[in-house]
């Protein structure tokens, strides 16, 4: 299995020194927490300096969580640039979670103090900024900058749940995250909804429940 992870981290990092010869100066962003019921979505935009490697470095959901921790620390120290934003559960619900989550994108590119020359986004939609973007679907195991903005966003948001849980006790927030797990439903089933729930998410949970109940 080793070499399979060296052959991965290796080709990371070529597929950004090839985007580089090609483009100039390159960043990577991505987006945690679409998926969620409650909580903002995050998003994170990194450009990451061409000589420097770090190791460990992947698609933030391969990795254990206290992985995700120590590279955080590693990426927002050796990072030539990094940002991290995020759209509000208000925006969820107001803009739906995709262009939520474009918003995001876009608040953490235009957090960066180096405005990179090309912008590669996870995923197949790319947000509107003013410079050029390519969509990569599964970049965040192609391209190591990324993964570096994956594991921003993932961790930052992780932090940020842990946080809101201290608030909203009741709904166990640190132990899924937000996101639709047996227990999270069981919890909403208990004490409905709070403000930073997605109202927008849950209308057909509760519609379907008073359905069942009538």
């Amino acid at each position: 299995m080793a070499n399979s992870h060296s052959n991965d981290l290796s080709s990371l990092y070529e597929f950004d020194r090839i985007m580089r010869e090609q483009f100039g100066v390159i960043c990577g962003i991505d987006e945690a927490g679409r998926g969620p019921l409650a909580g903002d979505v995050y998003a994170a935009a990194v450009i990451l300096k061409p000589d420097v490697v770090i190791d460990g470095v992947n698609d933030s959901k391969k990795l254990t969580e206290k992985k995700r921790e120590q590279l955080y620390d590693e990426i927002i120290s050796k990072a030539a640039a990094w940002s991290v934003a995020t759209a509000s559960v208000e925006e969820i619900d107001r803009l739906n979670i995709l262009n939520a989550s474009m918003l995001a994108m876009k608040r953490a590119y235009e957090g960066l103090k180096i405005k990179p020359d090309i912008a590669f986004i996870d995923g197949n939609k790319t947000p509107d900024l003013d410079i050029k973007c390519d969509a990569v679907v599964k970049g965040d195991a192609l391209s190591a900058s990324i993964a570096a903005a994956s594991v921003l966003a993932k961790v930052s948001r992780d932090r940020y749940m842990k946080k809101l849980a201290e608030s909203y006790p009741q709904y166990q927030f640190e132990k899924h995250k937000g996101y639709g797990t047996k227990l999270h439903y069981e919890m909403l089933d208990k004490y409905g909804a709070s403000d930073i729930h997605r109202k927008s998410f849950l209308v057909k949970y509760f519609k379907s429940k008073n359905d069942g109940q009538s």
